[in-house]
């Protein structure tokens, strides 16, 4: 009895962990279709203010071709449009395929599929290379010889070689089996966005002249329709959305990479965006990873966030698990970072010397000073010579001992620095209590005083480092390209834009050719699996073709 008893309890388990696995999937199930549901209605609402933009430009273009205007602010206007269509249409491309990947994961859910024109023929005079994909010799159905060839079926795709454009024809050779009568034919090769018009460096030249040369997309469009190559902005658009949602992986590992330094430098810069009546200001906030100064082993690395505002709740968000070092300038929307009950422990904050050497500088640089106002009399303040004077001392230190492990660099600042900080300390305070709180002076005083912990925390870490430009070099892109591109067209517009500086700001730190990067990503992304991703990292990537030259050359 005992032994049937014993039995029973083991089929009840078995039927409990049974249920409770169906239990779990039917949940994962509706999970799935929930998440599908909610990426079509968000793929559906991208087409909808994709196709709203295309309407209202061709409305600009018939009334400019009707009434003749040609002013200059009609042709801003008509360019706004066109730069806003052009986001948006590339907002619509990429929500499409994130619905059709949320697609693949229930049978329940269609996936939402754009209307779009007809697929139009290359021009004739382009020229064309074929690539032929040889048919089987056998019948992978019966294993029979016995093959007729048909008709191949050729796909074109536009590729972009350096200095003219070429066709090239993909041949997928046709037989059908005499045997069994099945027809063969190879699978066809993946291409990156959907339709497979454009080759991998022609995807990444479209890219990185948008964000690493700072060429908006319509004016890309009429170089290549000098070309003889005509396409519509739209077209473009829609690539530009194609590739954010391939390499979305790879900028989430490149981001973990990030995010697990001992100490990152943080800065933000304005980014204009298009609004409805007027031109907001929203924000581009860059993370960089480099531990080169203090002989880190890591490679380094950038990421950019955009966000519509500059509250602080965004670079809280940013770095919400993070607790190493954090090199800013003094924004008091880091400063909760800083306190305790952050994560598990607060951050440590690195004030930078330059933005307070900065406010010295600006009251003995009479250059400047006349360029204001030409008519101004200049006066170089001798209290702010001297204090650039002794600031410079603690950054001649640090020059000699760049690059050297933190252990080193912290035992010279404690042997040569800290005398000098300590001196200025003093200087500073004695000069406070005579000038007035409104002397110019006073308030440069006041920016390094007021958070003085903050500004000689290097002397009690060799990993900080004495400035924040790291992070100030980084933003500059942007700040260039603000006057080419003059605002970004939507929130995800700038989401996208971010991604696309993150990438090209890594190569760069790391020495590597963002265009050629790009390509042979956008070449091998889908070929390789989930866990060799990272090959195609920067620093890897770079690593692994520097192998493959040495091993070729021996």
């Amino acid at each position: 009895m005992a032994r049937n008893h014993g039995k029973d309890e083991v089929l009840a388990l078995r039927a409990e962990l049974a249920a409770a696995r169906h239990f779990a999937e039917q949940a994962q199930l509706k999970a799935y279709e929930a998440e599908a549901r909610a990426a079509r209605v968000a793929a559906i609402n991208a087409d909808l203010l994709a196709r709203n933009a295309h309407l209202e430009l061709m409305n600009e273009k018939l009334r400019r071709d009707k009434y003749g205007t040609s002013s200059e602010r009609s042709r801003r206007i008509r360019e706004q449009l066109e730069m806003t269509f052009e986001e948006l249409e590339a907002d619509a491309a990429e929500a499409e395929i994130l619905g059709q990947q949320a697609a693949l994961k229930t049978s329940k859910v269609a996936a939402f599929e754009r209307k779009r024109q007809a697929r139009r023929d290359f021009p004739a005079d382009v020229p064309r290379e074929q690539v032929v994909i040889a048919a089987p010799e056998q019948c992978p159905c019966c294993g029979s010889d016995n093959l007729s060839p048909l008709p191949p079926t050729i796909t074109e795709t536009l590729e972009k070689v350096p200095a003219r454009h070429k066709v090239i024809q993909t041949v997928r050779e046709k037989v059908a089996c005499r045997h069994c009568e099945k027809i063969s034919q190879p699978p066809a090769p993946f291409h990156v966005t959907p339709r497979g018009m454009f080759g991998p460096h022609f995807l990444a030249s479209l890219v990185f002249q948008k964000y690493g040369l700072h060429q908006p997309l319509n004016s890309q469009r009429d170089r290549l329709e000098s070309e003889g190559i005509p396409l519509s902005l739209s077209t473009l658009a829609d690539q530009i959305g194609a590739v954010s949602a391939a390499t979305k992986p790879l900028f989430l590992l490149m981001e973990a990479h990030v995010l697990a330094a001992e100490r990152l430098h943080g800065d933000d810069t304005t980014v204009p965006l298009l609004a409805k009546y007027k031109t907001d200001i929203a924000r581009m906030w860059d993370y960089v990873r480099d531990d080169r100064p203090f002989g880190g082993p890591a490679p380094p690395a950038v990421v950019f966030y955009y966000s519509r505002n500059r509250k602080g709740e965004h670079p809280r968000a940013h770095l919400a698990n993070y607790t190493g070092i954090l090199q800013v300038d003094r924004y008091a929307g880091f400063n909760d970072m800083f306190k305790e009950g952050w994560a598990d422990k607060p951050m440590t904050r690195a004030n930078c010397w330059a933005h307070g050497r900065r406010q010295f500088f600006e009251l003995v640089d009479v250059a400047r000073q006349l360029k204001r106002k030409r008519d101004a009399r200049p006066i170089a303040s001798p209290l702010a010579l001297e204090a650039l004077q002794r600031i410079d001392r603690i950054f001649d230190i640090e020059r000699e001992i760049n690059g050297k492990t933190a252990a080193e660099r912290l035992a010279v600042r404690r042997e040569h620095a800290a005398p000098i900080v300590s001196e200025l300390e003093g200087w500073m305070r004695e000069q406070r209590n005579i000038l007035s709180r409104h002397d110019p002076v006073a308030k440069a005083i006041n920016y390094l005083l007021n958070d003085w912990q903050g500004f000689t925390n290097f002397l009690s870490d060799g990993r900080i480092c004495l400035t924040n430009n790291a992070a100030e070099r980084e933003v500059r892109g942007v700040a260039r390209g603000r006057k080419a591109w003059l605002f970004v067209g939507s929130d995800r517009g700038g989401e996208r834009a971010a991604m696309m500086y993150s990438f090209i700001g890594t190569c760069r730190l790391n020495d590597v050719d963002p265009l050629l990067w790009l390509t042979d990503v956008l070449a091998r992304i889908a070929d390789l699996s989930q866990s060799r991703l990272h090959e195609l990292l920067p620093w890897t990537w770079k690593a692994l073709r520097e192998a493959e030259t040495i091993e070729m050359a021996a």
